[in-house]
């Protein structure tokens, strides 16, 4: 397997085409992933806001100065009812802002960036990131998949990594059960997430900050001769960690 940043892609406007730049730029080959950031996809869907647009509410203000309150820092709440607008759900206020985003992801601060916006205060993930990989991939002369992906926090660990928001062309998971390990037993719960793997290898060669460049391409990987589906995001009734910090207070 070979992976590969894509340099030379120029600052993403509004309603820029990102196939036709990554074109520009790779010679994609049938069967390759593209990886491709959330911050250029939503800079293309026009997703950059000024803290304007944003007029906080009672809840918005009431969740600033609690956060302000615990860490001595002062926190607009402008930003946080941004966070309150993109969010499905809120599973903690305190402290910090644990969100569920509308498609799905939890995230902190409902995935919204502040930094490298050229175009305003914000930069707000895309609304249907599968959407999203989906015209990219459409719009590509090459039959690829594409992975739309983020970086985030992981429980119990320091330190990020990239993660999967979206996906076209491939199936998010690849489905072990039922298949024998080296001494016979069957598999009974291993499913894969490959596109978040995909997205880690991915970040480890786009780098992060002023030097990152947001696309990369694998290349020679194979999905294999394996089940596939696309459950990534755990539903409520199954997400016990969701169900706990319901009930949970800081």
């Amino acid at each position: 397997m070979e992976v590969f940043a894509v340099p030379g892609l120029p600052e993403v406007r509004a309603s820029d085409d990102i196939a036709a730049l990554i074109e520009a730029q790779a010679d994609l080959q049938d069967g390759d992933v593209v990886c491709v950031a959330s911050t250029i996809v939503s800079k293309a869907e026009g997703r950059a806001f000024d803290l304007s647009a944003f007029e906080p509410s009672h809840r918005a203000r009431s969740i600033a100065r609690r956060l302000e309150g615990i860490t001595g820092d002062r926190k607009d709440p402008r930003f946080a009812q941004a966070v309150l607008a993109e969010s499905e759900e809120l599973l903690m206020e305190a402290p910090f802002l644990l969100t569920v985003t509308q498609f799905g992801h939890i995230t902190v601060n409902a995935g919204i960036d502040r930094s490298n916006v050229p175009d305003g205060d914000l930069l707000l993930l895309p609304d249907d990131p599968a959407a999203s990989a989906r015209a990219i991939r459409e719009s590509l002369s090459a039959d690829v998949a594409v992975v739309v992906t983020d970086t985030s926090g992981r429980p119990f660990r320091h330190g990020q990594r990239a993660v999967a928001l979206g996906w076209d062309g491939m199936a998010a998971n690849r489905d072990w059960r039922g298949e024998r390990d080296r001494d016979g037993r069957e598999l009974g719960v291993t499913v894969q997430s490959v596109v978040d793997e995909l997205a880690g290898a991915a970040n480890l060669v786009t780098g992060e900050g002023a030097g990152g460049t947001p696309v990369a391409v694998v290349r020679d990987w194979s999905f294999g001769d394996h089940d596939g589906h696309d459950l990534l995001f755990r539903d409520p009734e199954t997400d016990f960690v969701r169900q706990a910090l319901r009930q949970w207070s800081y």
